[in-house]
């Protein structure tokens, strides 16, 4: 790819790269898929070749984030060789965190954060609430540098950076080339396919029909060097599906310390250790319906805290219901309630759940995605446990990414939020003067 990038910019035989004027302003420095061109293949070689190569990011369209090649008018622009998958590094998140806050603080309309680079953006600022302040000096300092760049060369820069993140942390739905070899995923399109083993050519989709038919028969003996490239690119792969220890020892160190105060063995709570006291208080506490301060603040940690408590449950259910969308809530809790229920139950109760939240005209209809809803009409031919596996996972991640977001910054959790804390301070402070105990 390097040598076929190379020939393409190359000044006098390579593709012409110019500045288009548009209405009210300039491109520049672009060409068009009906220029590209390799004069060593074939047209449509040339274009299935530079759609593997703008996959990798050699160069990218600049009006979407789909890195692939057409044959029309669409504008392409060369990716800067310090951004080439040859020449840069694995990036960081850490890289990544910098560069959507960088893009927030721009403030222009071309620069705006897509809904999933926002989603990204929180996630990434929750994993690194304790240096956010150090990433976002970061961000600050390069937009600094950028400002005093020409224009011209700052929109040129901006569509490269955006490019390289198209590939390193792609749109969803678009192919992943650092996580998996692009080649396979155009193989697997073809069932009677060639495949390269250390062995040789074996042709896939075929088998032997013989007792005594064996892979030697009809793969070629491979050379020393064949062995040598397949064991490079396993390690390769298993090099690159490896975590970091220190992120493994931060992920690690980040989880306990949310969770030290809840651990009976690591934190003495109170009243008391029911597995090394005998006494149920503490069990009896958790299950009560007057939650505590403690287990206010742990609805706070995620979806999944909230939903486990039944009281964090109820009060979830009822911020729902106030924002006239309770029927996602009902129709999750529906969907675990069926994967318990008795087996000659499970049918009656997959049509039952099916009539209420998602055939037409249902009377507490859900917002589903189209393959979602597919899979879901598919599995109910056959009804069980699992029919609306897909389903659920759907609704919950609408509710993890939109509605539970909400309902932390809502008035209904922050006051008992702030209730409960004020209730531990009058308790505790009352048990100080000696008068009584009691625990909260």
């Amino acid at each position: 790819m390097y040598d076929i990038v190379t020939q393409i910019q190359d000044e006098t035989e390579g593709v012409p790269i110019r500045t288009v004027k548009s209405f009210m302003t300039k491109i520049p420095s672009v060409v068009t898929g009906k220029n590209y061109k390799l004069y060593i293949v074939s047209h449509p070689e040339a274009m299935h070749i530079g759609s593997l190569i703008a996959a990798q990011g050699y160069f990218f369209p600049i009006s979407d984030h789909v890195l692939s090649l057409k044959d029309d008018g669409t504008f392409y622009r060369f990716q800067a060789p310090y951004f080439w998958p040859s020449n840069c590094w694995e990036p960081e998140n850490t890289d990544y965190a910098i560069y959507l806050c960088k893009r927030t603080m721009q403030n222009k309309t071309r620069l705006e954060l897509a809904d999933y680079e926002a989603e990204n953006l929180a996630r990434l600022q929750r994993a690194f609430a304790r240096k956010w302040e150090f990433i976002y000096m970061q961000a600050e300092a390069q937009v600094k540098i950028d400002r005093k760049k020409d224009k011209t060369e700052r929109k040129i820069l901006d569509s490269q950076e955006r490019a390289f993140w198209d590939v390193h942390r792609p749109v969803p739905g678009c192919v992943n080339t650092t996580e998996m070899d692009i080649r396979k995923c155009r193989r697997m399109k073809n069932p009677h396919r060639v495949k390269k083993s250390v062995y040789g050519l074996v042709e896939e989709g075929t088998q032997s029909q013989s007792p005594i038919h064996t892979p030697a028969h009809h793969c070629r003996k491979g050379t020393k060097e064949d062995v040598e490239k397949e064991i490079i690119f396993l390690n390769t792969q298993v090099d690159r599906h490896r975590m970091k220890m220190s992120k493994v020892a931060e992920s690690l160190i980040s989880y306990t310390e949310q969770y030290i105060e809840y651990d009976p063995f690591v934190t003495g709570p109170e009243p008391s250790n029911p597995w090394t006291s005998d006494d149920p208080s503490l069990w009896d506490l958790e299950a009560s319906k007057e939650p505590s301060q403690q287990r206010v603040k742990k609805w706070g940690f995620s979806l999944e805290e909230a939903l486990k408590d039944p009281a964090g449950q109820e009060l979830f259910l009822k911020f729902l219901e106030s924002e006239f969308s309770s029927e996602n809530l009902r129709f999750w809790l529906a969907v675990q309630d069926l994967k318990r229920m008795p087996q000659q139950d499970v049918a009656q109760r997959a049509q039952d759940i099916w009539a209420e939240f998602l055939a037409e005209g249902a009377p507490s209809s859900i917002n589903l995605d189209s393959h979602s809803y597919e899979r879901t009409s598919q599995n109910l031919k056959d009804p069980g446990r699992y029919s609306y596996e897909d389903a659920q996972d759907h609704i919950y991640k609408l509710m993890k990414s939109d509605s539970y977001t909400r309902f932390l910054r809502s008035n209904v959790y922050q006051d008992l939020l702030m209730a409960r804390k004020k209730v531990n301070v009058c308790l505790c402070l009352t048990a100080s003067h000696g008068s009584i105990s009691v625990y909260s």
